[in-house]
């Protein structure tokens, strides 16, 4: 009886340096779990009277959590309240400590300038008579040299006769007379002199002495001054086919591209005027367009040469606005590789058709091999377990890749 009665004593003390926890209720295993490590600098409350006391996971760092919640399962969490997170940047070189960086303000990418002529050349109209004015203008000039001749005595009598002139001996060549055959000769020179024709589609730009006088768009006869300098232009609708002229494609392979423009002269002060020569000015407004926008071959991809020519087109239009040009339509009508990469690009694209047409002759050859043994197993025909429907497939592959092989050739 005292043996038993001592080993029950001997388990309920806890051993000097345990960190076992005493049991739960008594006041005296308490108080020796709270100076059970007195080094750890681990503070433990008295629990009152009648309580749980709450259980403490020891850590090396002397913090204390409980146990009851680390294991605690809440619908919904509470929220924590976060300072927003600061990145610490390096100070910059000559930049003073605490003092706030100065902002740097975006830099817009600088537009293409836009070629731009005199603003003072404005197609204008020129002031022109009908053309009856200068043919009435000529016949009196004439009239007027006739008349200066019979006065000077210089009319044979024949031709005074036949005419039915009366009989005058003449005051012969004077003053009088040379002013008159200078006044009658002008008139005449200025009438006949300035007798045009206009044609539909043709305009004439007027200058004198280097300043722009007019455009004159007029059809028929009509007198135009004879000391203007006048300038034709061709105002129809005009297409112009390019010679093989550099550009490349999505790739950068280098391509020769013929190219047809619609085109037409808009104003024709602007185009004579503001540009030395504006069919030179487009076609290297063309070549231009040509360089910046990528062109595939033709026959390749319709949609790619689609985009290309309506790119072309905005970007020739756009050049060739401020010189009085306007620009309908630029197609590529021929691309073709130049001939430093022809043969490899050539090579190349056989390649490609070919390996097409292998995958096409296979998927087809697989179809085929698969709808045939699909047939003979669903219909009953045969009873096929996996080795022989290996062989069956096998042997059909084999039967139709040389019934198209023959085929081909």
């Amino acid at each position: 009886m005292s043996t038993n009665t001592t080993s029950s004593t001997d388990s309920s003390t806890p051993s000097t340096g345990s960190s076992t926890a005493p049991p739960t209720g008594s006041p005296t295993g308490s108080s020796a779990g709270a100076s059970a490590e007195p080094g750890t600098g681990a503070r433990a409350v008295a629990p009152e009277a009648g309580t749980r006391p709450a259980r403490l996971i020891h850590n090396e760092a002397t913090t204390e959590i409980p146990v009851h919640l680390l294991f605690r399962d809440d619908p919904d969490p509470a929220p924590v309240p976060l300072r927003p997170a600061v990145v610490a940047r390096r100070q910059g070189p000559g930049e003073r400590p605490g003092e706030r960086p100065a902002t740097r303000r975006p830099v817009n990418a600088r537009p293409r300038p836009v070629p731009s002529v005199d603003p003072e050349l404005r197609e204008r109209p020129a002031r022109v008579l009908p053309g009856a004015a200068g043919v009435a203008a000529g016949l009196c000039g004439v009239a007027g040299c006739a008349a200066t001749s019979w006065w000077a005595g210089l009319v044979p009598p024949l031709a005074a006769q036949a005419l039915g002139l009366p009989a005058y001996a003449g005051a012969g060549l004077g003053p009088a007379q040379w002013a008159a055959y200078a006044a009658a000769g002008v008139l005449g020179m200025f009438g006949f002199g300035g007798l045009a024709r206009g044609r539909t589609g043709r305009a004439w730009v007027l200058g004198l002495f280097g300043r722009y006088r007019g455009t004159v768009r007029r059809t028929g006869l009509m007198w135009v001054n004879p000391l203007l300098l006048r300038r034709r232009v061709d105002v129809r609708l005009r297409h112009w086919r390019s010679e093989p002229m550099p550009a490349a494609d999505g790739n950068g392979v280098a391509l020769r591209a013929v190219t047809l423009v619609v085109w037409r002269v808009r104003d024709t002060v602007k185009a004579t005027l503001g540009v030395e020569d504006h069919e030179t000015y487009l076609r290297e407004c063309v070549e231009a367009a040509l360089a910046r926008v990528p062109v595939e071959p033709l026959g390749t991809v319709r949609s790619s040469a689609d985009v290309a020519g309506d790119t072309l087109t905005r970007l020739v239009a756009a050049d060739a606005a401020p010189v009085g040009l306007e620009v309908f339509s630029v197609r590529p009508v021929r691309v073709e590789y130049a001939p430093e990469v022809a043969a490899a690009m050539h090579r190349r694209r056989i390649a490609a058709l070919d390996a097409a047409q292998r995958a096409s002759v296979l998927t087809s050859v697989v179809d085929s091999v698969e709808d045939t043994v699909t047939r003979l197993t669903m219909r009953g025909l045969v009873e096929l377990d996996d080795y022989e429907r290996k062989v069956l497939v096998k042997d059909l592959t084999v039967a139709f890749c040389a019934g198209r092989g023959d085929t081909g050739a």
